[in-house]
């Protein structure tokens, strides 16, 4: 058994998962020995500005050494720090890495898209259905800055890393709410990205659709009518088609006081959750087109709550 320590850092949200490892031939059984997430917005004008702001910085230094404290208690044999888009965007990413090694004692990896990519697809598999006989499993991991497109069966065989999520559209289009004009914009932005990307990603062989991370968990705790966040309920939920795209819409023109009353909304999203549930809309509804002209037309709809942050703790076995 060896015990493991995962941090992931997005744009909106740094996460901590610790976990168990156990190789059994081929074999690797993850078990969770604690797993805790903060929002710290660490993206906060990134888009705008190129650089990490100064506040955020010190939000994120201090919950990761926050979570250094953890991984002394829990004594972790390894520990992997992955940072992604906002990181990868920012000019100013060495301040922030330097950081990382003062707080944590080891060195922090900016990763491209595509290994992001990679990490959130080995993560989905934990716990994984299979997708259809000769088709494979696209996985979408919506993060706050960038979205990753990943197609395969048992490994990747296709990605795209589209820079667009839920802070960056938010930010870019809906900063001042949802009017008819900024959503069509911030739509139209977002097919843009789809467009390229089904230059690297056949949406169309798509045979299982799963979404990852917390937009798409949010969706779908609306769809399944949550009073509040249950990733056991929300594991095992199969949706159809209608009931996310309408959940997205619903999610889309909500208002500051029903986002409010949403109990399974964690308050740090409810800015940027109309733009996280724009981008999952606009991705599903591509997905429905591309594979309706198909003999395997996807119309329902699966969540993991296993994602990189799984990725990154599998990785160092």
């Amino acid at each position: 058994m060896t015990r493991v320590a995962a941090i992931d850092c997005g744009t909106n949200t740094i996460r901590l998962l610790v976990a168990d490892l156990v190789r059994t031939g081929q074999a690797v059984t993850l078990s969770d020995v604690t797993r805790s997430g903060r929002i710290v917005r660490l993206g906060v004008g990134v888009d705008r500005t190129g650089y990490l702001d100064q506040a955020a910085l010190e939000r994120t230094l201090e919950a990761t050494a926050d979570f250094a404290r953890v991984v002394g208690e829990l004594g972790a044999e390894r520990v992997r720090f992955i940072a992604t888009s906002a990181t990868r965007d920012a000019r100013n990413r060495e301040d922030f890495t330097a950081g990382v090694r003062r707080v944590l004692g080891v060195e922090p990896e900016v990763v491209s898209g595509q290994e992001e990519a990679e990490l959130a697809y080995l993560g989905s598999l934990v716990g994984a259905d299979p997708a259809p006989a000769g088709s494979a499993r696209l996985v979408v991991d919506l993060g706050g800055g960038s979205t990753e497109l990943v197609l395969g069966r048992r490994r990747p065989e296709a990605l795209h890393s589209m820079q667009t999520g839920s802070v960056r559209i938010t930010e870019r289009y809906l900063a001042e709410g949802v009017t008819p004009q900024a959503e069509a914009a911030a739509r139209a932005d977002v097919r843009a990205r789809i467009q390229e990307a089904v230059g690297d990603v056949d949406l169309g062989a798509t045979g299982a659709l799963v979404g990852l991370a917390g937009t798409i968990t949010t969706v779908t705790a609306h769809a399944l009518g949550l009073d509040a966040f249950d990733a056991g309920a929300i594991a095992a939920a199969r949706l159809d088609v209608e009931a996310v795209l309408a959940s997205c819409d619903a999610l889309v023109h909500s208002t500051p006081a029903q986002r409010e009353a949403m109990g399974f909304l964690a308050p740090g999203r409810r800015d940027v959750i109309a733009a996280g549930a724009l981008v999952w809309s606009e991705v599903v509804a591509r997905v429905v087109a591309d594979t309706a002209r198909t003999d395997h037309p996807v119309t329902v709809v699966s969540t993991s709550v296993h994602d990189i942050l799984d990725g990154i703790a599998l990785s160092q076995i």
